[in-house]
């Protein structure tokens, strides 16, 4: 995926940029809003701070949604309501507020990628992503498989496995995955991803563990072993 990043901190610019490449992301920089108008791409997406040198970033997020749907995600020591609000009706897709950490920005990248356009067979392996021994994600069909048999998961458990399966071992929070697997604007209570979590621990038990990380959120871990009685190497 090839992100556009505007943003005239170096230390901040240059963190970000060692954070994305080590995921595999491909980083263009520029510092300036005009440069940033200039840029001929091609990107995926633009991760776009507000404080430039030489014009408001907000500007620069309005004339890049006058260009296209490409998404766009505000990245801004700017804290205040009003800069968020009004950040999102001009064309954002996302805001992020500094400090923040790279796989929060990851995280965020790829809700709004899902947003805007599904996965297509290349991005998704060829459709099917294998975790250990035993654990299929078929990510074209939205299927789910162990041992070979497929398991009946509710439409958000399997976005919930899809999601967390991204990055196993990674630390998400509870903003993040409700952010990536439910809405941007949910408002509502939590308690849903602890019940959605349960499920998956029971319908996956022995496949993969769903640590609770006490007021943070949740860690996917693979378990890297063949069921008893099974010849199957991890």
């Amino acid at each position: 995926m090839r992100v556009l990043l505007v943003e005239d901190d170096e230390p901040v610019a240059e963190s970000l940029r060692r954070g994305l490449k080590r995921y595999g992301f491909e980083v263009e920089w520029v510092t300036t809003g005009a440069a940033a108008l200039a840029h001929p791409g091609p990107y995926d997406v633009v991760l776009l701070d507000l404080g430039l040198p030489d014009t408001d970033g907000l500007d620069v997020c309005k004339a890049l949604r006058g260009r296209g749907d490409i998404p766009i995600i505000v990245i801004s020591a700017r804290s205040d309501e009003t800069d968020r609000v009004v950040g999102l009706e001009l064309g954002a897709d996302d805001y992020v507020s500094k400090p923040f950490g790279v796989r929060e920005v990851i995280a965020r990248i790829r809700a709004v990628m899902r947003r805007a356009r599904p996965r297509t067979p290349q991005e998704a392996g060829g459709g099917a992503d294998r975790y250990g021994a035993r654990l299929t994600v078929d990510r074209k069909a939205a299927r789910v498989h162990v041992d070979g048999e497929e398991i009946a998961l509710a439409p958000k458990e399997y976005d919930l496995l899809s999601f967390l399966t991204e990055e196993p071992g990674a630390l998400m929070s509870r903003e993040q995955i409700m952010e990536a697997v439910w809405d941007a604007n949910w408002f509502g209570p939590t308690k849903t991803l602890d019940v959605h979590v349960a499920a998956l621990r029971r319908k996956l038990a022995g496949v993969v563990t769903v640590e609770a990380v006490r007021g943070v959120g949740f860690r996917l871990e693979i378990v890297n072993s063949a069921p008893e009685g099974n010849g199957t190497t991890p």
